[in-house]
């Protein structure tokens, strides 16, 4: 497919959209916030994005869509932690209200795809990736190709459990201990508030005496302003990633480990102590010549993928 496509990253809280052409430059871009939005409003919300970018954008080939769910090969979201969309048969239903070819997949194997063919690990044909935000989306490129599992399920690496009797996990996923409670964008928040409360003469600790919530967000930027307290916080974070990260190595043995997502921002601060971690504790045969960076397409990577995964009319 050549000429222009809508990419749709639809994460827990948020809705990117961009109007791509077949290099994958970006030629139009816009954000919508939900919180608690019903199926309706949601489904909604997607359809007022779309409308938007063809009112820019004139022609479109397709929309690709990347949702925080797990996708069967039909276009059927089976299961959603953080939106109502089980059970949805989502390709079907937006074809039928865009009347354009819909393609969808799970939102974190369209960052991957988009990191692989075009980001950090372009040119790799074994790559990883991990979006940490509301919650912690897995992808896998497996030989050049999206890896999906037996039913299309398959890549749910934030619920890979860290730890066996940990604290119940978020939305409606029934582990507990899962690396998605820890490293995610509330998990740093809860990692923030503690360190807060422990310090409050700090910056953070000033931020919570003054009735800030302490989110993820709130940490990052404090930490990236200098606070150590904050800084140690988000290290460890970083940690915890990094224990989630030698299975993932161990497991796959990936050429490159790409992660992003807002809870990400903080860079290095982050995937330093993740690296330590790894280093540590992974096989060394493993470990030795692991990439382990930031993604390069940062918060547009999903909407990217999902624009890539129209322009091939979903082969990937």
């Amino acid at each position: 497919m050549t000429g222009r496509v809508i990419g749709i990253d639809a994460g827990g809280t948020k809705l990117l959209a961009g109007v791509l052409d077949e290099r994958l430059d970006v030629q139009h871009r816009s954000l919508r916030l939900w919180r608690g939005r019903d199926l309706a409003g949601v489904l909604d919300t997607m359809v007022e994005a779309v409308d938007e970018a063809r009112s820019v954008a004139g022609d479109i080939e397709a929309v690709g869509f990347g949702i925080p769910a797990l996708v069967s090969p039909d276009g059927v979201a089976r299961f959603s932690t953080h939106l109502p969309l089980e059970g949805v048969h989502f390709r079907l239903l937006m074809e039928e209200r865009l009347e354009l070819p819909v393609f969808v997949d799970n939102d974190a194997n369209l960052a991957a795809l988009a990191e692989q063919r075009a980001g950090s690990a372009s040119g790799l044909s074994d790559v990883v990736m991990l979006t940490l935000g509301t919650g912690i989306g897995g992808g896998l490129v497996l030989g050049g190709r999206l890896y999906r599992g037996s039913r299309g399920l398959g890549a749910e690496l934030g619920h890979m459990v860290i730890e066996m009797d940990g604290p119940p996990c978020q939305g409606n996923c029934p582990g507990r201990g899962c690396l998605e409670v820890y490293a995610s964008g509330p998990g740093l928040g809860r990692a923030g508030a503690h360190a807060a409360a422990a310090s409050p003469t700090s910056a953070l600790g000033r931020a919570l005496a003054s009735g800030q919530v302490i989110t993820g967000e709130v940490v990052s930027e404090i930490a990236l302003g200098g606070d150590p307290v904050a800084q140690e916080a988000v290290a460890s974070v970083g940690r915890r990633l990094g224990v989630g990260l030698v299975t993932i190595a161990n497991v796959f043995n990936p050429e490159a480990i790409v992660v992003g997502g807002g809870a990400a921002r903080t860079g290095e601060m982050l995937l330093e102590p993740a690296r330590a971690v790894v280093a540590a504790r992974a096989l060394p045969p493993v470990r030795d010549g692991l990439l382990i960076v930031h993604a390069a397409f940062d918060a547009d990577a999903g909407m990217v993928g999902a624009g890539v995964l129209a322009l091939s009319r979903g082969d990937c």
